[in-house]
C-alpha cells in the first residue's frame, strides 16, 4: 500500500550558469524562452524534475535539450527556494554552474529555447525569474574555486600555454597577475605536464605547449598537497 502526503509541495527545477572562455572574456551561456513567463527573454539553461529524476540528471538533461551540450563539468551549486521567484507557482531550483572549453562544445538551441548564445560576463541583458541572482552567485563561486581547486582547466584546450594559463585566472579573478611569480608558482606544484610541441598557426612566436596531469595531482592531494593561487 503507498503512502500518500497530504501536504502542498513546491516544483522543483535546476538552473545551470554555464561558463566558457575565449580570447577577450568569460562568457556565460543563455537562452531566449521560447515560452511564457518572460517570453523572449534571456535566462540560464534549466527546466523542471521529473519523478524518478535526481536533480544532476535534469541539469544534464536540459542542457542537452536546451543548448546541446554534454559532457561538462558540473558542480552544485545552490538552492533557491525564495516563494515568489516564479510568477507561475512555488517553484524551488536547485543552481548548478558548468565549464566548458568553447573551442570542443557547439551551442544549438531546441526544445523550449528559441535561441542560445554566449555573452560576456559585462554584458548580460536582463534575465528572466531571478537568474542574474543566480549567475552573480554562480560567479563569486567560480572566483573562489579556481583559487583552491584545479577547476579551471576545464575552460582550457587539452593543451595550453603557460600565457592562456594565466589569462585564463586573470579574467576570472579580474586582476593583473605578475607573470615570472605566476609561473614560477604553477610549475613549482609538479602537476602540468610540458609536451614535446608547440603552438601552430599563430601570428607570434609560438609557445611550449602544457597540459594538466590530473592522474599527478591526485596523487598529490592523497599526500596532502593544496593547490592554492
Amino acid at each position: 500500500m503507498g503512502f500518500a502526503y497530504k501536504y502542498a509541495r513546491p516544483a522543483l527545477t535546476a538552473d545551470c550558469a554555464v561558463f566558457g572562455l575565449d580570447d577577450e572574456d568569460l562568457k556565460v551561456l543563455l537562452i531566449q524562452r521560447g515560452l511564457e513567463p518572460f517570453e523572449g527573454m534571456w535566462a540560464l539553461p534549466g527546466g523542471f524534475a521529473t519523478v524518478g529524476e535526481s536533480l544532476e540528471s535534469t541539469a544534464r538533461r536540459e542542457l542537452l535539450e536546451e543548448t546541446g551540450l554534454k559532457n561538462v563539468f558540473l558542480e552544485q551549486l545552490y538552492t533557491f527556494s525564495e516563494p515568489k521567484r516564479d510568477p507561475r507557482e512555488h517553484v524551488v531550483t536547485v543552481a548548478y554552474y558548468a565549464l566548458v572549453n568553447l573551442s570542443e562544445h557547439k551551442v544549438q538551441a531546441s526544445t523550449d529555447a528559441r535561441n542560445a548564445a554566449w555573452f560576456a560576463m559585462d554584458d548580460i541583458p536582463k534575465l528572466a525569474f531571478d537568474h542574474e541572482k543566480i549567475l552573480k552567485t554562480a560567479y563569486e563561486r567560480l572566483k573562489g574555486k579556481i583559487r583552491y581547486q584545479p577547476v579551471g582547466f576545464e575552460l582550457l584546450p587539452d593543451k595550453f600555454t603557460l600565457r592562456q594559463l594565466q589569462q585564463m585566472y586573470e579574467k576570472i579573478l579580474d586582476r593583473k597577475l605578475d607573470k615570472r611569480n605566476f609561473r614560477k608558482k604553477i610549475l613549482n606544484m609538479g602537476i602540468i605536464e610540458e609536451l614535446d610541441e608547440i603552438e601552430t598557426d599563430v601570428s607570434h612566436r609560438a609557445a611550449q605547449l602544457y597540459q594538466f596531469d590530473k592522474r599527478k595531482y591526485d596523487e598529490k592531494v592523497k599526500e596532502g598537497f593544496n593547490f592554492e593561487l
